[in-house]
């Protein structure tokens, strides 16, 4: 063998080795880019895509580089899934990197989230197996930091859904009684007067006017005649029937001293088309459906009553059965019951909560802005009445509101036991879901209380944990809280969310916080810095959060903190 054949056998076996033999060089951060970066919070986990761009002459064809993903922040470190990609000689199922012309890696991160994740660095790490050799390259950086902007989204401002009391100040009772007529006839009968229906009225009239917690509002008088004959008689008939009904009514109420009644009124009917009508379905006549379609077919009053008369075969039942109960006066009061007044219901509360019954001591609860007080007076309601599912859930409610989310959920769980078709303890077992981060149990309470008015908010919320921006905007709709604005900021509609904000009652820490980013996110450094200031003062924990808070990296904000 001469020189140069052996020098070209050094040099191809030179070359083999290097496509087959070399170990990895070290990956570069400039192969990797990460959408996003930086970071976001997305419901309750950062995700995001880190794309590799292999470059020719670099993945070895008898390696295998399996690639974590690990977020370094604080006080430790966290690792995604890892993905692992192969040469052209290695024998598995994984990704193909060609060395002659290297290839397109995707890789996907995701963690739960933690709010010292906010000032964090994303790498890669690279393990390497090479025939059976194991051995580790530098890790490379890809990312800086998670925005946590998503993460303000805050289940304990929502406000539980109340099943609601039935207590009505007033509450309106009438008592009515008839005086019927003989045909043709309009004067008042003795018998009629004396009726055990008519004498009721009467004493029912007197005692609500002596009693001081009852106020006679109307006595209302309808008098009728029955369709048979011609409508001018009907006309005099029925409104004779009202004279004389009226008469009798006002010397009755002279008598019985009652001079309260409110106002005295009177109508006449001249033909109770409508009466008979009605008098005539519910009837056992064999020929009724015939009778009605006439009545269909014909509106002019003569007429129908010619074509009824030419039925001959069921006139006469008609005569007997239906047209005298045409024949009569109504006189109805109106008589409005007063209930106890918010200072009375207090008062029974404070000397015996026994007296009231359950919607009154409902009530009661609301007339009260202590969340101690109100415990207290829904405690008694399930103490007094545990069997109505309304106290427990109001309970709950409270507990909620005071932060104490392991006794709201006993609470609500309690009404769901005593009435499961309740849809607000449903609901409210999903508020303490999400404050738990348990979006599937939420999810499926929710559902349990579709159709209820109170869990939109709610359900914007979900949205918002689950990381559907757009589902949540239209779930909270004019909703004017922190989580709708959050909702809208997220979704890059700053002037609405801006409305939103500005419509809160009563702006909170994060009202202002929430502001303060929609400063930094359209340009207006007064805008961050004043909201902040105010943020901070409300709750000065904001500072530590700010300080660490992606949304303000382009502003100096060290005066405000």
């Amino acid at each position: 063998m001469n020189k140069l054949s052996g020098l070209s056998l050094l040099l191809g076996s030179t070359m083999l080795l290097t496509g087959c033999n070399k170990k990895m060089s070290q990956f570069a951060a400039d192969y990797f880019t990460t959408t996003p970066n930086p970071l976001e919070v997305v419901g309750t986990h950062v995700p995001a895509t880190v794309t590799g761009h292999v470059p020719a002459k670099f993945f070895q064809k008898n390696a295998s580089v399996t690639v974590t993903p690990v977020l370094v922040y604080g006080s430790g470190e966290e690792m995604a899934s890892p993905m692992t990609f192969q040469g052209e000689k290695v024998r598995g199922n994984n990704p193909v990197i060609s060395y002659d012309n290297g290839g397109t890696v995707t890789i996907p991160v995701n963690y739960l989230y933690q709010p010292s994740m906010q000032r964090s660095e994303l790498y890669l790490a690279f393990d390497v197996d090479q025939k059976g050799k194991r051995y580790a390259l530098p890790r490379v950086k890809v990312a800086d930091g998670v925005v946590a902007t998503a993460a303000l989204a805050d289940a304990a401002t929502l406000t539980p859904a109340v099943a609601p009391d039935k207590f009505q100040r007033i509450i309106n009772e009438k008592y009515s009684a008839d005086i019927h007529f003989l045909i043709n006839q309009a004067n008042l009968r003795k018998s009629e007067l004396e009726s055990d229906e008519m004498l009721r009225l009467n004493r029912d009239i007197r005692a609500a006017a002596a009693d001081p917690t009852r106020q006679i509002e109307e006595i209302n008088i309808l008098s009728y005649a029955s369709p048979d004959g011609t409508l001018a008689f009907n006309t005099r008939l029925a409104q004779n029937r009202e004279d004389n009904t009226t008469g009798y009514v006002t010397t009755q109420l002279k008598k019985d001293k009652v001079t309260e009644f409110g106002e005295l009124t009177a109508n006449f009917t001249p033909e109770d088309w409508e009466g008979f009508q009605k008098l005539v379905a519910a009837s056992n006549i064999q020929d009724k459906d015939l009778i009605l379609s006439v009545l269909k077919m014909y509106k002019e009053p003569e007429q129908r009553e010619r074509e009824i008369r030419n039925l001959s075969s069921v006139f006469d039942q008609l005569a007997d059965q239906i047209l005298p109960q045409l024949r009569y006066s109504r006189i109805t009061a109106s008589v409005n019951v007063i209930g106890k007044s918010d200072a009375e219901l207090v008062s029974i509360y404070n000397s015996d909560p026994s007296q009231l019954n359950v919607e009154e001591l409902l009530y009661t609860a609301t007339l009260t802005d202590d969340p101690t007080r109100r415990q207290e007076i829904y405690t008694a309601a399930t103490r007094l009445f545990p069997n109505d599912y309304r106290g427990f859930n109001n309970l709950g409610l409270v507990q909620y509101q005071q932060g104490d989310y392991d006794a709201a959920m006993a609470s609500f769980k309690k009404a769901a036991r005593l009435n499961p078709n309740a849809p607000e303890s449903q609901m409210n077992q999903g508020l303490v879901a999400l404050v738990n981060d348990d979006v599937r149990a939420a999810n499926a309470q929710f559902g349990k209380a579709a159709g209820l008015p109170d869990l939109n908010p709610a359900l914007g919320l979900l949205y918002l944990k689950q990381g559907n921006v757009a589902g949540a905007v239209k779930a909270f709709g004019n909703d004017k809280s922190n989580n709708a604005a959050l909702a809208q900021i997220l979704n890059k509609d700053y002037a609405a969310a801006k409305n939103t904000l500005a419509g809160i009652n009563s702006p909170d820490a994060v009202t202002y916080y929430l502001m303060a980013i929609l400063g930094a996110r359209t340009g207006n450094e007064q805008m961050v810095s004043s909201n902040l200031r105010q943020a901070i003062k409300l709750d000065p924990k904001l500072a530590q959060r700010a300080a660490a808070d992606l949304e303000f990296s382009r502003y100096n904000i060290s005066k405000v903190l």
